[in-house]
């Protein structure tokens, strides 16, 4: 054998050397990325069964809770502003329930006021409002649980400083006044809000934190008087006044 044909078996074998190490190196690569995968999917099997299972235990305890309410229940809104403790009315009992159902299910933790006019209301409940892209602000306002509650018009429960009321559609599309089933707003100036009065179901008071609701009313808006700061609910949860005794 020459040197040249040498040369030439010996560049043969390097090549192929690197293009098996190539190989070897994709083949490994793959696996690895196949087993991380796998890996992955396990975890968030793992993670969504602890988050049935809590969702469960959460949903047992609401149940338990709210067969103790009393006639007229106390919740704390938490918001990163500050805390509004309302009062539930008694004559209102389909708005109560749904309120309290909801709130002891953590339906509202998280969400946002997405409706704020100073010298008004405040308005928070939405759903859709923990989608804060650009295309899900276009949805705020629009979403609730799947249903309507029945408008429960009480003439004594007025719209004055602090109520708490159920949002709802229009006339056209509600001519029933049915009421959203999660969204409510709460009343920061009587005067311009005394002509919703018979209009919208008021089915609670604030009794303590008119200031925050001033405080949240007072934030800057841009269009479709969304703040510009986040006013998050924390949690609306059930006063420690209404707890059950152990």
């Amino acid at each position: 054998m020459n040197m040249d044909m040498k040369r030439h078996l010996l560049r043969a074998f390097a090549c192929f050397a690197a293009a098996a190490m190539v190989l070897g190196c994709q083949s490994a690569a793959k696996k690895a990325a196949k087993e991380a995968a796998a890996a992955a999917a396990a975890e968030q099997a793992r993670q969504d069964s602890i988050a049935a299972a809590l969702q469960a235990q959460k949903e047992k305890t609401a149940d338990e809770l709210f067969a103790k309410l009393p006639e007229e229940p106390v919740f704390d809104i938490e918001t990163n502003l500050g805390t509004i403790k309302v009062k539930l009315y008694s004559k209102t009992p389909k708005h109560r329930d749904n309120f309290a159902k909801l709130a002891l299910k953590g339906y509202y933790d998280g969400l946002l006021f997405h409706r704020v006019i100073n010298n008004f209301m405040i308005q928070g409940g939405d759903p859709n409002t923990r989608n804060t892209t650009s295309e899900g602000k276009q949805t705020w306002g629009q979403g609730g649980p799947g249903y309507t509650i029945p408008a429960e018009f009480v003439p004594e429960y007025k719209h004055k400083k602090g109520a708490l009321a159920a949002a709802r559609r229009g006339d056209v599309a509600n001519p029933k006044k049915e009421s959203s089933g999660s969204q409510f707003y709460l009343v920061q100036s009587p005067e311009s809000c005394a002509q919703l009065d018979g209009e919208y179901t008021v089915f609670g008071e604030t009794i303590q934190g008119i200031d925050i609701i001033d405080r949240i009313a007072s934030v800057a808006t841009e269009v479709n008087d969304r703040p510009k700061m986040e006013v998050k609910i924390k949690s609306i949860s059930l006063d420690k006044s209404c707890l059950p005794e152990e």
